[in-house]
């Protein structure tokens, strides 16, 4: 019985080759947890953070108490950071002084936001004359002096709310009597910190403005406002944050630089920059330790602050740090 040949069996067609997995870049938190220092400094703001909201619970001693008795001792148990000319606890004020420096870097930053934002967008959208018009007065107001024009306007305010009582006087000298006579430094460092953020935001919508999602936008017929808030402001969102950032620890420089020429916080209202000046005198009486408490307590939340930003930076935008 003959059996019919066996036919070679064709070769299978060769199965597509798979492409290998694009792989996703890294999220915002990714990048940013990879900068160690960075995190780090989120750490130290937060300790720092927490010790001012709850100085009243961890401070040792009221920073208002005064003992004259054991004025200028050093470093104890009892005292860790010493006391100062007037026997008050070193570390109990320095936790209270921190209030004030948190406060006046975030405060300031919040009123620079809103000012230099709105001015940014509308410059860079709208163009013409009104770019014309707004860089010219950030022109005028780059050729003042920083520190200066704080001091005239902290100086002139402070004078008005004393020797006027009524109407909106009387309501910003209740504001200021409840900020402890900083509200000349919020309203001072916003009017002078306001112009680098409104052109980093003027830049950014330059850009951005003859982009394909802002064409669309225009032909579906999105108002201008529309436009502004609900497309080019969330892609500048990156840039006013990093700016924030690192403009909190100059305000805190600032602040601590008023307070020590005496036009920042009023006693018995204590903050780094009073407290530098005090110690400053005691060191010249041959007790330096009074100044190392709050001259290293500055310096790490500026440097905090500044690492903090520099990550921010490179999480938000991988490219000025070579990733990409």
């Amino acid at each position: 019985m003959s059996t019919s040949p066996t036919l070679p069996l064709a070769a299978a067609p060769d199965s597509p080759t798979l492409a290998p997995a694009t792989r996703r870049p890294p999220s915002v938190v990714r990048r940013f947890s990879r900068n160690r220092v960075a995190v780090l400094s989120v750490v130290v703001l937060t300790v720092l953070t927490l010790v001012a909201l709850l100085a009243d619970h961890l401070a040792p001693y009221p920073f208002r108490y005064q003992d004259t008795s054991i004025a200028r001792q050093g470093p104890s148990a009892a005292h860790w950071l010493g006391t100062d000319e007037l026997g008050r606890d070193m570390l109990s004020r320095l936790m209270h002084g921190a209030r004030i420096s948190l406060a006046t870097g975030i405060v300031a930053q919040v009123l620079i936001v809103l000012i230099g934002v709105p001015i940014g967008l509308a410059a860079g959208y709208f163009g013409g004359w009104v770019d014309t018009l707004l860089s010219r007065v950030v022109d005028v107001m780059y050729s003042f002096p920083d520190l200066l024009l704080i001091i005239i306007v902290v100086s002139s305010l402070r004078a008005a709310l004393r020797s006027e009582s009524g109407g909106v006087f009387a309501l910003l000298a209740t504001i200021d009597a409840l900020f402890g006579g900083l509200l000349g430094v919020f309203i001072a460092l916003a009017l002078v910190s306001w112009l680098t953020l409104a052109r980093l935001v003027r830049a950014q919508v330059l850009s951005l403005r003859e982009k394909e999602f802002v064409e669309a936008a225009r032909a579906t017929g999105a108002t201008s406002g529309r436009i502004l808030f609900h497309h080019l402001l969330p892609n500048t969102l990156g840039v006013v944050v990093v700016a924030a950032t690192f403009g909190i620890p100059r305000a805190i420089i600032t602040e601590a630089a008023l307070s020590f020429i005496g036009l920042g916080v009023q006693p018995p209202l204590t903050s780094w920059g009073s407290m530098i000046f005090n110690g400053a005198t005691a060191a010249r009486a041959g007790v330096p330790h009074l100044i190392l408490g709050p001259a290293g307590a500055l310096a790490l939340t500026v440097l905090a602050y500044n690492f903090l930003g520099d990550g921010l930076r490179d999480a938000l935008d991988p490219r000025t740090s070579g990733r990409i």
